[in-house]
């Protein structure tokens, strides 16, 4: 993995079954103009996906939405609804005031451009 992104090793696992989650697989890339990271996200709608960025640290949370039919009640299940919870440390040449965001097919695409002054940049030369 690159210098510009580092995952967060997450924190010990609560007693209580409710508070864990699942680290999603995720692939970053990187290019000269920043990075792209995709993280596999399945059955987490829009409405429940949530994105924080504090100081260096990006978070990706979601959760699933139970399917149950209506007017019934679970009186046995053995599916567990999946929360998903990764956190990765941004480097500083990245910026992440502005990180583009997307959602489809279960999959998240987040696109983090460097900051300008990471950024290469061409020097024309001048004859003469």
């Amino acid at each position: 993995m690159s210098d510009t992104l580092t995952t967060k090793t997450p924190a010990a696992a609560t007693e209580d079954q409710s508070a864990r989650a699942v680290l999603p697989a995720c692939d970053v890339y990187e290019d000269e103009s920043g990075i792209t990271l995709l993280a596999d996200l399945p059955g987490v709608p829009r409405d429940r996906l949530e994105l924080k960025v504090e100081g260096d640290a990006l978070t990706i949370e979601g959760s699933v939405q139970p399917q149950t039919p209506e007017n019934l009640e679970a009186v046995y299940a053995e599916l567990r609804v999946p929360r998903f919870r990764r956190s990765f440390t941004l480097s500083r040449e990245l910026d992440s005031a502005r990180i583009d965001a997307s959602l489809k097919d279960g999959v998240l695409t987040l696109r983090i451009p460097k900051q300008a002054h990471a950024q290469p940049r061409r020097i024309t030369v001048n004859v003469g």
